[in-house]
């Protein structure tokens, strides 16, 4: 049997429907996927760079940020999830609750609700909450955030991994899953050290 199946803590697991999803059925590892889905990551990373004036705060835009990050490695990417997870809203409220998250964040910045840092910081932190995708919610999140900190605010980007690799089971990953579970719980000092460390 192979270990695809085994998941690092907070990752969520694939149902035998959406495994059917892999473009590539010879992969057998969760490190070959890692891999696969790095690099096109990369791709999409490079997709992103080349958007001048992105509708960052749009479900469309949101959609197909998943799907260049995804797409080559996943026949789903871009489409919402259809199934209950461990993590995440009940699927039927996807569409209703990131309008709503989308709203909100162009409200904050509007209104400079919250330094930029904090912004994105929240809005990744409910858009892994939604859980709007069978897999790679929490590095399309975090993509996202940092799509909004340079895209619209101007700002750097969140220095997430602080030099590890978040997909891989660490202590940086460790203080990662912490923080994102208390600010579940509308704690957000914790998210807003990891950040900042």
């Amino acid at each position: 049997m192979s270990d695809i199946f085994k998941e690092p803590d907070g990752a969520t697991p694939l149902d035998p429907d959406e495994m059917e999803g892999l473009r590539f059925k010879h992969i057998q590892t969760r490190g070959q996927l890692d891999e696969l889905e790095q690099a096109n990551i990369q791709n999409g990373l490079k997709w992103l760079g080349k958007q001048k004036s992105p509708d960052v705060l749009s479900e469309g835009f949101v959609r197909e940020l998943h799907k260049k990050l995804f797409g080559e490695v996943w026949i789903w990417a871009g489409t919402f999830r259809k199934t209950e997870k461990s993590i995440g809203i009940d699927p039927i409220q996807i569409s209703i609750q990131l309008r709503q998250l989308l709203g909100d964040a162009a409200y904050w910045i509007e209104n400079e609700t919250y330094s930029a840092k904090e912004l994105a910081a929240r809005f990744h932190h409910k858009l892994v909450y939604i859980h709007l995708f069978p897999n790679g919610n929490g590095r399309h999140s975090r993509i996202m955030a940092d799509a909004i900190l340079t895209k619209i605010l101007g700002e750097p980007p969140i220095d997430w991994a602080g030099g590890y690799q978040l997909e891989k089971i660490n202590e940086r990953r460790t203080q990662y899953i912490t923080a994102l579970r208390q600010a579940d719980g509308h704690n957000f000092e914790p998210l807003m050290e990891f950040i900042e460390a």
